[in-house]
């Protein structure tokens, strides 16, 4: 089955930050363009969770 993977406009190719996602059923897939052979996958309703901590700012720390 192919993925149909999408990365955010705010990726650089250049450097290769590039988090790429794509949906499989009830799941997420998510992996790093620059090692596509190691994917991760979640659900929906944990990526929404994240997703919207990182919108409140919760992990500024981090970058």
């Amino acid at each position: 089955m192919e993925n149909n993977w999408q990365k955010s406009s705010f990726s650089t190719d250049s450097e290769g930050n590039c988090l790429e996602v794509a949906p499989r059923g009830d799941e997420v897939l998510l992996r790093e363009s620059d090692n596509p052979d190691v994917i991760v996958t979640t659900t929906r309703a944990k990526l929404a969770a994240f997703l919207a901590g990182a919108k409140a700012g919760e992990f500024d720390n981090l970058v």
